[in-house]
Protein backbone atom coordinates (compact mmCIF):
# COMPACT_ATOMS: atom_id res chain seq x y z
CA UNK A 1 0.00 0.00 0.00
CA UNK A 2 1.25 3.67 -1.09
CA UNK A 3 1.63 5.73 2.28
CA UNK A 4 2.43 8.70 -0.12
CA UNK A 5 -0.31 8.27 -2.63
CA UNK A 6 -2.98 7.77 0.16
CA UNK A 7 -2.46 11.30 1.25
CA UNK A 8 -4.64 13.91 0.47
CA UNK A 9 -3.11 16.86 -1.48
CA UNK A 10 -4.42 20.58 0.32
CA UNK A 11 -5.14 23.04 -2.43
CA UNK A 12 -4.66 26.59 -1.08
CA UNK A 13 -6.10 29.77 -2.24
CA UNK A 14 -6.25 31.16 -5.58
CA UNK A 15 -4.59 28.40 -7.20
CA UNK A 16 -7.54 26.74 -9.84
CA UNK A 17 -7.47 22.86 -10.67
CA UNK A 18 -9.05 21.68 -14.19
CA UNK A 19 -9.05 17.47 -13.59
CA UNK A 20 -9.94 16.15 -17.41
CA UNK A 21 -9.79 12.23 -18.18
CA UNK A 22 -5.97 12.03 -18.67
CA UNK A 23 -4.51 15.45 -17.33
CA UNK A 24 -4.84 17.76 -14.52
CA UNK A 25 -4.07 21.79 -14.66
CA UNK A 26 -3.18 23.36 -12.64
CA UNK A 27 -3.56 27.56 -12.54
CA UNK A 28 -2.32 29.77 -9.78
CA UNK A 29 -0.21 33.23 -9.82
CA UNK A 30 2.93 32.22 -11.69
CA UNK A 31 1.21 30.46 -14.68
CA UNK A 32 -0.16 27.42 -15.53
CA UNK A 33 1.13 23.60 -15.44
CA UNK A 34 -0.35 20.20 -17.41
CA UNK A 35 0.53 16.87 -16.78
CA UNK A 36 -0.56 14.59 -18.06
CA UNK A 37 -1.24 10.92 -16.04
CA UNK A 38 -3.03 7.34 -16.85
CA UNK A 39 -6.96 7.52 -17.25
CA UNK A 40 -6.97 4.37 -14.78
CA UNK A 41 -6.01 6.97 -12.08
CA UNK A 42 -8.86 8.54 -10.74
CA UNK A 43 -8.28 12.19 -9.41
CA UNK A 44 -11.39 13.63 -7.42
CA UNK A 45 -11.59 17.53 -5.78
CA UNK A 46 -13.48 17.24 -2.33
CA UNK A 47 -13.45 21.22 -0.73
CA UNK A 48 -10.14 22.44 -0.90
CA UNK A 49 -8.34 18.81 -0.80
CA UNK A 50 -7.39 16.71 -3.59
CA UNK A 51 -7.30 12.86 -3.62
CA UNK A 52 -5.41 10.47 -6.06
CA UNK A 53 -7.24 6.68 -6.50
CA UNK A 54 -5.37 3.93 -7.59
CA UNK A 55 -6.88 1.12 -9.79
CA UNK A 56 -5.42 -1.91 -8.47
CA UNK A 57 -3.05 -2.96 -6.34
CA UNK A 58 -0.10 -4.01 -8.84
CA UNK A 59 3.47 -3.44 -8.82
CA UNK A 60 3.09 -0.32 -10.91
CA UNK A 61 0.12 1.14 -9.81
CA UNK A 62 1.39 1.78 -6.65
CA UNK A 63 4.51 3.52 -7.64
CA UNK A 64 2.77 5.55 -10.37
CA UNK A 65 0.13 6.37 -7.40
CA UNK A 66 3.21 8.11 -5.17
CA UNK A 67 4.26 9.31 -8.50
CA UNK A 68 1.49 11.17 -9.63
CA UNK A 69 0.47 13.02 -6.08
CA UNK A 70 4.03 14.07 -6.01
CA UNK A 71 3.79 15.66 -9.34
CA UNK A 72 0.63 17.37 -8.56
CA UNK A 73 2.27 18.95 -5.36
CA UNK A 74 5.09 20.39 -7.13
CA UNK A 75 2.63 21.40 -9.85
CA UNK A 76 0.77 23.37 -7.33
CA UNK A 77 4.07 24.47 -5.01
CA UNK A 78 5.35 25.89 -8.42
CA UNK A 79 2.20 27.94 -9.10
CA UNK A 80 2.04 29.49 -6.23
CA UNK A 81 5.94 29.68 -4.90
CA UNK A 82 7.78 28.44 -7.50
CA UNK A 83 10.98 26.86 -7.68
CA UNK A 84 14.88 28.19 -7.79
CA UNK A 85 18.32 26.81 -8.03
CA UNK A 86 21.76 28.68 -7.81
CA UNK A 87 24.44 27.94 -9.71
CA UNK A 88 27.88 29.37 -8.55
CA UNK A 89 30.85 30.18 -11.30
CA UNK A 90 34.54 30.10 -9.84
CA UNK A 91 37.72 30.67 -12.03
CA UNK A 92 40.05 33.54 -12.79
CA UNK A 93 38.45 35.77 -15.89
CA UNK A 94 35.45 33.89 -15.42
CA UNK A 95 32.28 36.56 -16.05
CA UNK A 96 28.36 36.20 -16.24
CA UNK A 97 26.05 38.91 -18.18
CA UNK A 98 22.90 38.73 -19.43
CA UNK A 99 22.14 39.93 -22.52
CA UNK A 100 18.47 40.43 -22.71
CA UNK A 101 16.93 36.81 -21.68
CA UNK A 102 20.19 35.29 -22.40
CA UNK A 103 23.07 34.30 -20.38
CA UNK A 104 26.51 35.02 -21.50
CA UNK A 105 29.49 33.09 -20.11
CA UNK A 106 32.92 33.65 -20.72
CA UNK A 107 34.74 30.87 -18.97
CA UNK A 108 38.22 30.87 -20.41
CA UNK A 109 37.25 29.46 -23.97
CA UNK A 110 37.95 31.24 -27.22
CA UNK A 111 34.42 32.53 -27.93
CA UNK A 112 31.55 33.86 -25.26
CA UNK A 113 28.91 30.98 -24.42
CA UNK A 114 25.78 31.92 -24.65
CA UNK A 115 22.67 30.47 -22.98
CA UNK A 116 19.32 31.18 -24.18
CA UNK A 117 16.47 30.09 -21.74
CA UNK A 118 13.05 28.54 -22.33
CA UNK A 119 9.91 31.38 -22.06
CA UNK A 120 8.80 30.58 -18.72
CA UNK A 121 12.51 29.94 -16.83
CA UNK A 122 13.63 33.62 -15.21
CA UNK A 123 17.55 33.78 -15.34
CA UNK A 124 19.15 36.65 -12.62
CA UNK A 125 22.48 37.53 -11.72
CA UNK A 126 22.10 38.96 -8.24
CA UNK A 127 25.68 38.86 -7.48
CA UNK A 128 29.04 38.28 -9.38
CA UNK A 129 29.73 35.02 -10.52
CA UNK A 130 26.25 33.88 -9.04
CA UNK A 131 23.47 32.39 -11.62
CA UNK A 132 19.87 32.43 -10.00
CA UNK A 133 17.58 30.32 -12.34
CA UNK A 134 13.58 30.32 -11.05
CA UNK A 135 10.31 28.94 -12.58
CA UNK A 136 7.63 27.47 -12.02
CA UNK A 137 8.40 24.02 -13.48
CA UNK A 138 10.21 22.05 -11.01
CA UNK A 139 11.88 20.06 -13.55
CA UNK A 140 12.27 22.80 -16.18
CA UNK A 141 14.05 24.48 -13.38
CA UNK A 142 16.69 21.78 -12.95
CA UNK A 143 16.93 20.90 -16.59
CA UNK A 144 18.28 24.48 -17.10
CA UNK A 145 20.26 24.61 -14.05
CA UNK A 146 22.10 20.74 -15.04
CA UNK A 147 22.46 22.40 -18.99
CA UNK A 148 24.29 25.54 -17.62
CA UNK A 149 26.34 23.56 -15.39
CA UNK A 150 27.90 21.35 -17.94
CA UNK A 151 29.18 23.98 -20.42
CA UNK A 152 32.37 23.94 -17.66
CA UNK A 153 31.42 21.09 -15.03
CA UNK A 154 33.74 21.70 -11.71
CA UNK A 155 37.40 19.75 -12.03
CA UNK A 156 38.77 18.42 -9.04
CA UNK A 157 42.25 20.06 -9.13
CA UNK A 158 42.05 23.53 -9.64
CA UNK A 159 38.50 24.15 -8.46
CA UNK A 160 37.28 25.74 -11.52
CA UNK A 161 33.87 26.02 -12.99
CA UNK A 162 30.24 25.89 -12.68
CA UNK A 163 28.79 24.29 -9.77
CA UNK A 164 25.33 24.24 -7.74
CA UNK A 165 25.70 26.54 -5.15
CA UNK A 166 25.19 23.66 -2.20
CA UNK A 167 28.06 21.20 -4.40
CA UNK A 168 30.86 20.13 -2.52
CA UNK A 169 33.77 19.30 -5.16
CA UNK A 170 35.99 17.02 -3.53
CA UNK A 171 39.49 18.83 -4.26
CA UNK A 172 42.95 16.39 -5.58
CA UNK A 173 46.25 17.00 -5.20
CA UNK A 174 48.26 17.76 -8.25
CA UNK A 175 51.04 15.72 -9.87
CA UNK A 176 54.57 16.83 -7.41
CA UNK A 177 58.45 16.13 -8.69
CA UNK A 178 60.29 14.14 -6.78
CA UNK A 179 63.65 15.69 -6.13
CA UNK A 180 66.00 13.71 -6.14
Amino acid sequence: MSRVGNNPINIPKGVKLDIKKSSITVKGKNGDLTQEYKPEFDIQKKDNTLVIERPDDTKTSKSLHGLYRKLVINMVDGVTKGFEKTLKISGVGFQANMKGRSLELKLGFSHPVVFTPPEDIKLEIPENLTVKISGADKQKVGEVAARIRSIYPPEPYKGKGIKYEDEHVRRKAGKTVGVE
